[in-house]
């Protein structure tokens, strides 16, 4: 029979042959001498066992059953210790099924052959058992690799795990403070406007705050309807420039009054709303508060300027401002709780023509609100006071000017940290020729 299967491996597989015969281990050294082993042979069990303490790469053990000493079950058992992965065949001349089944359950052996044995048979279980041996050290080489790739993976998921973590913990530190960016953007842009609306009232001291009261009124009539988030931002903006088009009027026409405005003055006066809304149309944040400039003056009857609009045509915004901006304007010289009560009525009587009904219902208690604290309480009395004993929570009675003019504060502004430094700052910059008025109890 031809010997086949042989094992190529770089290097050699170790192979000890143990027998007290000297012929029967050179016969063997001579039929594997063309084969890709490295022989070792032992002519005892003792003597085989120091041999495999100095001799770890001996992949395969073939011993002889009967030897002085140390028999083969005995010493296959002891290699066992020593070599666990190693291969075990016995070499048995005796049908002694007792020794085969202890060389099997003792000593772990892997076959048993008969003396004398055929040298194809030999060499082909050989073989098989250093194919054996060779996928069992790859098996586990390759158990190895996988655990320590798993082990480097677990470490890299762990790594990774902590990167996201810090990455995560980044991003949200990030986003908080791009989230406060944007509020002190919005704030700052919302005070800008807020400036640049004293500025435009500049040009009337008898209008003094009232683009402030507009915005105020129409912000509190929007949130009692309902109306959130850009809808109220949009209109209160519209609310605090919504006479920037009178920029473009001249004094004359506006000292004139409408009703007895020459033909071409009040052809200048209606094409406010249209100037005002083309001043801030090239910022695109403010394009839809000046959509509600342009039609504020607009009335729910198609009678108003510059369209001619009607009904639901209007913005909801710009008829919210409509109804705040004449309430502003009749309050502006009385506050008493009269002058509410019968402006009231006199809102409610244009209701249809000049203004919305369905916007009336949510108009008196704002109203009310804004303008109640407005009026002298018999508990309350008015104090100047230097900027520097100015305290938070204190309400204005009046407005605070810098010296040259420019409009700080607005009367009834509860005032607090922020303003009080604001208001510091601007009295060393522009000093005032007064101090600042407020409520104080009698």
């Amino acid at each position: 029979m031809e010997a086949v299967n042989d094992v190529k491996t770089e290097t050699p597989m170790g192979i000890l042959f143990v027998d007290d015969e000297k012929n029967v281990l050179q016969s063997l050294k001579r039929l594997f001498m063309d084969h890709d082993y490295e022989i070792t042979l032992a002519n005892s069990g003792e003597e085989a066992l120091e041999v495999l303490k100095n001799n770890s790469d001996i992949g395969l053990i073939v011993s002889d059953q009967r030897m002085p000493g140390l028999s083969g079950v005995d010493f296959l058992e002891k290699s066992r210790e020593l070599l666990p992965d190693a291969i075990r065949i016995l070499l048995t001349g005796y049908a002694d099924i007792n020794a085969v089944a202890d060389a099997i359950n003792r000593g772990g052996a892997y076959r048993y052959i008969t003396k004398p044995w055929d040298d194809d048979d030999l060499i082909q279980v050989i073989n098989d058992a250093a194919n054996r041996f060779s996928l069992v050290q790859e098996n586990k080489r390759l158990q190895a690799v996988i655990e320590k790739k798993n082990d480097e993976l677990e470490r890299w998921n762990a790594q990774l795990e902590y990167y996201v973590q810090e990455q995560t913990l980044e991003i949200q530190n990030k986003n908080t403070e791009l989230e406060k960016l944007n509020i002190d953007l919005k704030h700052d842009f919302m005070d800008t406007i807020a400036s640049f609306s004293s500025l435009i009232e500049l040009r009337d001291k008898k209008m003094c705050n009232h683009s402030k009261y507009v915005a105020a009124l129409s912000v509190r009539i929007a949130e009692a309807m309902g109306l959130k988030g850009d809808e109220i931002e949009d209109m209160k903006i519209a609310a605090l420039i919504h006479d920037i088009g009178m920029i473009g009027i001249s004094d004359a026409t506006l000292a004139r009054g409408y009703l007895i405005m020459e033909k071409e003055r009040k052809k200048e006066f209606l094409q406010h709303p249209v100037r005002g809304q083309a001043a801030i149309d090239s910022v695109e944040g403010l394009r839809a508060a000046g959509i509600l400039i342009r039609h504020h003056h607009e009335n729910y009857d198609g009678s108003g300027f510059p369209d001619c609009l009607k009904e639901e045509k209007i913005p909801l915004g710009a008829r919210i401002i409509s109804i705040a901006d004449y309430i502003e304007i009749m309050m502006n010289s009385s506050e008493s709780k009269k002058a509410m009560d019968d402006l009231i009525a006199q809102v409610k009587s244009e209701c249809g023509k000049r203004f919305d009904p369905e916007i009336f219902p949510y108009v008196e208690k704002p109203m009310q609100e804004l303008y109640d604290r407005g009026t002298i309480k018999d508990n309350l009395v008015e104090k100047e006071l230097l900027v520097e004993d100015i305290e938070i929570g204190m309400t204005l009675s009046r407005n605070v000017e810098s010296g040259t003019g420019l409009v700080l504060l607005s009367r009834d502004t509860i005032l607090d940290a922020k303003s009080i430094s604001s208001m510091k700052r601007y009295y060393a910059l522009d000093p005032s020729q007064s101090g600042v008025f407020v409520w104080v109890e009698r």
